[in-house]
């Protein structure tokens, strides 16, 4: 049996060329926004490039982890506080391209949507599913008692938000009923994941007001993002589905109200 300085020593050795490689993309993290700050042109789309690069350097923090637990027996809280900051950057990324909008107009969204008009569907799909995934395996990573629960509710529904701005709404509506478009299925998959990610982010925030803050903001965001599922259902017209939102972001808002009536939230 190896004793806890040959494990110490082994863990040390396999985390050499993680550290190599996550050196290497925080040079080239670096170098691109020199680049945006000295050829402003395309900064959108490089930005978008930053993003994935940082999901790929969150994984590379939890990569150390993993071995810190196969090998020592213990999470390492530090990589994994790592991945989360870098998460942090990811959002602020996409951010900086399409808004943090939780809910608004999509004519608001087109000229953001235009500057990143190159990058196609699929990639964008692509992007949303590997942040997705990565924020869930960081959550895992740390456990349900984690001190972070009610952080991933924020950092999830940032995510979400950006996912939902990063789609051509309008554009993908279309695809989504038109199954001779080279877009449909992707369209179709996208729609429904944001749908999806839309409604259990209210609820995420409905849960954190309930059980943790009873804070009046994690209420009305849970609210926002309801409306928002609601608009998205309305540019696909679905009618049943806009009135069932609808009705349920009420009986949340007067839930609120009375609430802070009572005195009962912050």
């Amino acid at each position: 049996m190896a004793t806890s300085n040959e494990k110490r020593t082994e863990f040390s050795d396999r985390c050499k060329p993680i550290k190599e490689q996550i050196k290497a993309v925080l040079d080239k993290e670096k170098a691109q926004n020199a680049d945006i700050k000295t050829n402003p042109d395309g900064a959108e789309i490089k930005k978008l490039a930053l993003a994935d690069m940082m999901l790929s350097l969150s994984s590379l923090y939890m990569a150390q982890n993993t071995l810190s637990v196969n090998i020592l027996n213990f999470k390492n809280n530090d990589a994994l506080n790592d991945a989360r900051k870098i998460i942090y950057k990811a959002l602020i990324y996409m951010e900086d391209v399409v808004s943090n909008y939780v809910d608004c107009p999509y004519a608001d969204l087109e000229p953001k949507l235009a500057a990143i008009a190159s990058i196609p569907i699929k990639q964008r799909y692509y992007l949303v599913r590997k942040f997705g995934l990565t924020i869930k395996l960081l959550a895992d990573a740390f456990g349900d008692n984690s001190k972070w629960k009610w952080t991933f509710v924020e950092i999830r529904g940032r995510f979400v938000v950006i996912a939902k701005n990063l789609l051509d709404m309008k554009q993908a509506a279309k695809d989504n009923f038109d199954p001779n478009s080279e877009n449909y299925e992707t369209s179709v998959l996208y729609i429904r994941l944001i749908r999806k990610l839309l409604d259990d982010s209210a609820m995420d925030y409905r849960d954190k007001y309930e059980l943790g803050s009873r804070r009046a903001d994690d209420m009305k965001q849970a609210v926002n993002l309801l409306i928002a599922a609601r608009r998205v259902a309305m540019a696909l017209s679905d009618n049943e589905a806009s009135e069932e939102i609808k009705k349920k972001a009420v009986v949340w808002k007067n839930k609120l109200d009375a609430d802070m009536k009572s005195g009962a939230s912050k």
